[in-house]
C-alpha cells in the first residue's frame, strides 16, 4: 500500500512570509493532480503542515526564520488550487499539524501509516532541502519505500534543492520520478 504526504505547500511557504517564489508556484498543478490522483484510487492522502506560534521563544526556527504559518493566519492555508482540493476531498485526505521540519517528529504519522499496512510513501511539497529532505530522512530509518516527485517539490535553495535530490537517490535509495 501507498501513500502520497503533501509537506507544507501552504501561501507563507509558496508566496508568503518565507516564500519559495516561482518555483513553489511552478509545481502547484502537478500537486493537485498528484493529490487527486490518489484519492480517486483510494490511497491515503496526508496533508502535513506546520504549525507556529507567534513569538515562540522555544522554537528553534524563531531564531533562523521570519514568521511564518503562525496558527489562525492565511499564511498557513493550503495554496491555491490545492486548498480546493482539500476542501472537496477533506474526507478522504488527512490533516496533520506539526511543528518541526520531519513530518513525524512529534505527530502520529508513523502510527497512521502502520495501521493502515502503509509501506510506500510519495513525498510533494516544499522545500525540497528542508521539510521534505527531513521527512524522507525518517522515512527511510523507519523503513518505508521513497518516491520523491522531483516536478512536485520545490525550495527557494537551487543548490539545496539539487543536493536534496541526489541525495534522496544516492543515500536513501528512494526513487526519483516526473512525469515528464
Amino acid at each position: 500500500m501507498k501513500a502520497l504526504i503533501v509537506i507544507d505547500y501552504t501561501v507563507d511557504f509558496v508566496n508568503g512570509n518565507l516564500p519559495v517564489g516561482e518555483p513553489g508556484e511552478a509545481i502547484e498543478a502537478r500537486i493537485v493532480e498528484l493529490t487527486e490522483s490518489f484519492v480517486q484510487n483510494g490511497d491515503y492522502v496526508v496533508m502535513a503542515i506546520d504549525l507556529h506560534h507567534e513569538n515562540d521563544p522555544y522554537h528553534p526556527e524563531t531564531k533562523l526564520f521570519p514568521p511564518h504559518n503562525i496558527i489562525g493566519t492565511e499564511g498557513r492555508e493550503l495554496f491555491g488550487q490545492l486548498k480546493d482540493c482539500y476542501d472537496t476531498n477533506r474526507n478522504s485526505i488527512y490533516w496533520m499539524d506539526k511543528t518541526r521540519y520531519s513530518a513525524f517528529c512529534g505527530t502520529d504519522l508513523e502510527l497512521q501509516l502502520r495501521s493502515r499496512g502503509i509501506h510506500e510513501l510519495h513525498l510533494v511539497g516544499v522545500c525540497t532541502d528542508i521539510c521534505v529532505l527531513h521527512t524522507a530522512v525518517d522515512a527511510y530509518n523507519k523503513g518505508f519505500h521513497l518516491v520523491i516527485h522531483e516536478d512536485a517539490v520545490a525550495s527557494f535553495n537551487e543548490a539545496g534543492h539539487a543536493w536534496a535530490l541526489g541525495h534522496f537517490t544516492g543515500s536513501l535509495g528512494a526513487v526519483v520520478t516526473s512525469k515528464s
